[in-house]
């Protein structure tokens, strides 16, 4: 399999609505809000896992004949348990392919060592403002036995709306170090966007994939700032606090394409998956 050569950035917008993008573990599982921006954020942890759970679905589970494994599983596992399926470092790179796309930890005796993976996103978070989160509360019952039921009560938050967007970068002098090769890359971005409209828990379901942007550089040049060159624009009568749907907006993406442009002789290529409902400015800049 080909290694990785070449510098790359990802652009990943997805949409929620009604849902928790991601709940905060210290503040009662509320959706995380930004106080000084009113934006809602979304750790790159998030994501990895995300990624992690549709590869593992797809056949990196470890078992005898599949694809390969994962090294950061849900499921309660040590450390010192997970080092019973690789001998050494060689392995540890080829067996797990979240290692060699996000990186790893081997902390167990005789068995020390760490890679910093080639594929980084920085926190993710809403190009609209988002004034408030939905309070709610239901209840559940079950059967204890025959003839008997038992409630319970749960309370949840949500947003109403919320456009997500993320930047990672794929760095090929670490890929050389953790044996990434484009095979790996093309999984990662397959689970970005189909683990992403695959969240169907009835915490995460309302997730949508809009649109998917990988930018393949001749050398270790990036534009960066990716997420930062795009811009909600409102349609008539409606208001941040109002939004509800992607039919609510188009998205200016100007600033991107004057970007890619600008920068068109540093570039390989540019892929484009697009949502057919997510409505841009103008099409993306492709080559």
């Amino acid at each position: 399999m080909a290694e990785i050569t070449n510098r790359s950035e990802i652009l990943f917008i997805y949409d929620v609505v009604r849902c928790n993008p991601n709940g905060d573990p210290l503040d009662s599982n509320r959706p995380r809000l930004d106080e000084a921006t009113n934006r809602c954020l979304v750790t790159d942890v998030r994501l990895k896992r995300t990624i992690r759970d549709y590869l593992f679905d797809k056949g990196y589970n470890g078992e005898a004949g599949g694809k390969g494994d994962i090294f950061i599983r849900t499921e309660a596992v040590t450390g010192e348990q997970r080092s019973g399926v690789y001998a050494d470092e060689k392995e540890f790179k080829s067996k797990f392919i979240d290692v060699r796309l996000f990186g790893g930890v081997s902390a167990v005796k005789g068995k020390n060592f760490q890679l910093t993976g080639p594929v980084q996103f920085s926190m993710g978070y809403s190009l609209n403002n988002i004034y408030k989160d939905n309070f709610i509360k239901g209840t559940g019952a079950f059967a204890t036995k025959e003839g008997a039921e038992q409630k319970t009560f749960r309370e949840e938050y949500n947003i109403t709306y919320g456009l997500i967007a993320f930047h990672g970068t794929i760095n090929e002098n670490a890929a050389k170090k953790s044996g990434t090769t484009n095979k790996d890359i093309a999984e990662l971005t397959e689970a970005i966007w189909n683990g992403t409209k695959g969240l169907l828990t009835r915490s995460k379901k309302g997730h949508m994939p809009r649109l998917l942007v990988k930018i393949d550089y001749k050398d270790s040049f990036f534009i960066g700032d990716l997420c930062q060159r795009l811009s909600m624009v409102l349609k008539d009568g409606k208001t941040m606090e109002s939004l509800e749907d992607i039919s609510d907006y188009f998205l200016d993406i100007k600033s991107l394409n004057e970007a890619l442009k600008k920068y068109d002789d540093k570039i390989i290529s540019i892929s484009v998956i697009q949502d057919d409902r997510i409505e841009l400015s103008e099409a993306i800049h492709t080559k």
